[in-house]
């Protein structure tokens, strides 16, 4: 334990785990989770200490989400989150890991407006995310996003695509609705979860997909890990927002949600029976958690 860890004036942060200590989660970790078809285990995650505290449970994945906008400034969506916001909120998770010397892949999203205009904005944003500390930038949405995709990539950025339900484009998608239900919208989505794969992204948040048309597009894409949330449990991972799984929020809880901290002592017991759950596959229940 560090001097700075040891005499902290508001508490410490909780070891690093499991021990003995496991080895940083990387791309090629995750490639290798997959190919023996263990599931990937991601929370969301916006200050050091749940930060901290997720690394400590087992968790493989944290995504520094522009849900912060919803659940941490409170805002009605995600679309008035800035670039300044998500970076703030990214050093301060990857604070936190490096004083536990962490070991998860840190996500760091792209909000409204940061990648919108073009390809070079594209990847100033991600640059500016990555200084922050993240591994991995995530953006949403097909079609015109994948020359985006592709562009940073190339640059040596790696990129989580989201198709589904995208947040940012709520608006334009009348309303948190399930994505896919008909035979033009699930072809779309094939076609680009394929071109996403294609331009080199290696993950792939599927939100509020059909259980079944998550499962087909998962198995069409060995190159890059589908992460599900509400789209059933056929997908290589799944990911909820971290208040959603502890049961404190400020709405209605959603159908694919599941409250781990009923029955847990602790918000690291939570967490980690979150990630039990998930990698024996018995989260989510498709016939509880999925349409």
């Amino acid at each position: 334990m560090t001097d700075i860890t040891a005499h902290t004036p508001y508490g410490t942060l909780p070891a690093a785990a499991p021990l003995p200590p496991r080895r940083p989660i990387s791309l090629p970790r995750l490639h290798e989770m997959r190919e023996r078809g263990e599931k990937i285990a991601m929370l969301t995650a916006y200050d050091a200490t749940f930060a901290a505290v997720a690394d400590a449970a087992g968790v493989d994945c944290l995504l520094v989400g522009d849900s912060l906008g919803m659940v941490c400034q409170g805002r009605p969506s995600t679309v008035g989150v800035s670039l300044q916001d998500m970076c703030y909120h990214t050093e301060s998770v990857v604070r936190g890991l490096r004083r536990v010397q962490g070991t998860v892949w840190v996500i760091g999203d792209l909000p409204f407006g940061s990648y919108q205009e073009s390809r070079e904005q594209a990847v100033r944003s991600a640059a500016a995310l990555m200084q922050a500390g993240a591994h991995m930038v995530k953006l949403e949405g097909g079609g015109w996003t994948v020359e985006t995709v592709r562009f940073l990539v190339e640059r040596g950025i790696p990129v989580c695509g989201h198709l589904g339900l995208t947040p940012q484009t709520v608006h334009a998608l009348g309303g948190y609705r399930v994505q896919g239900r008909n035979d033009a919208q699930a072809q779309q989505l094939r076609r680009d979860a394929l071109a996403l794969q294609d331009a080199g992204a290696t993950m792939l948040v599927l939100e509020m997909v059909p259980a079944a048309l998550a499962a087909e597009i998962t198995a069409q894409l060995p190159r890059c890990h589908t992460i599900g949330i509400g789209s059933g449990n056929g997908t290589a991972g799944q990911v909820l927002v971290m208040h959603d799984m502890l049961g404190i929020h400020l709405g209605k809880t959603p159908k694919f949600v599941r409250n781990f901290m009923e029955g847990a002592a602790s918000v690291r017991d939570a967490m980690a029976a979150y990630v039990a759950a998930v990698k024996a596959g018995t989260f989510p229940d498709n016939a509880m958690h999925a349409w």
